[in-house]
C-alpha cells in the first residue's frame, strides 16, 4: 500500500494518534517526533489546513470532525488558514534533529511555516 506508514499500529490506533499529533501541531505550531511520524503528520495537517481554506460549511464539518479540540479547530478555520491563503501547499517544515538517546531512532520538528 504505497503512500500511507503503518507505523506499526493497527490503523484505528493509527488514525487516533495521527488526529491527536495534528491538533497538538496546530495548537501549539511545532511537535517533536520521529522523522517518520513527522512526515505522516505533515500530510495530514497540509490536507486539513487545505480543506480549511475553502470556508465552506462542509469544509469546516470536516475540520470540526478531524481536529480533537473545538478551540483548535476554531483557530484553524479563523488563525491557520487565513495566513495560508496565496500560499499553495508546504504549510508544514521538518526539521532533522539527530537520533534519540535511547532507541537511536532519528528525531525531527515540525512545524508551520
Amino acid at each position: 500500500m504505497p503512500g500511507t506508514r503503518k507505523l506499526g499500529r493497527t490503523s484505528d490506533h493509527r488514525m487516533a494518534m495521527l488526529r491527536a499529533m495534528v491538533t497538538y501541531l496546530m495548537e501549539n505550531g511545532r511537535i517533536e517526533t520521529t522523522v517518520t511520524r513527522a512526515k505522516e503528520v505533515r500530510s495530514v495537517a497540509e490536507k486539513i489546513i487545505t480543506t480549511a481554506k475553502r470556508e465552506d460549511l462542509h469544509a469546516k464539518r470536516q475540520v470540526f470532525s478531524f481536529i480533537t479540540k473545538e478551540t483548535v479547530a476554531k483557530k484553524v478555520l479563523d488563525d491557520i488558514a487565513p495566513r495560508y491563503r496565496e500560499r499553495n501547499g508546504g504549510y508544514c517544515r521538518i526539521i532533522r534533529t539527530g537520533p534519540r538517546r535511547g532507541d537511536a531512532a532519528e528525531m525531527a520538528i515540525i512545524e508551520l511555516v
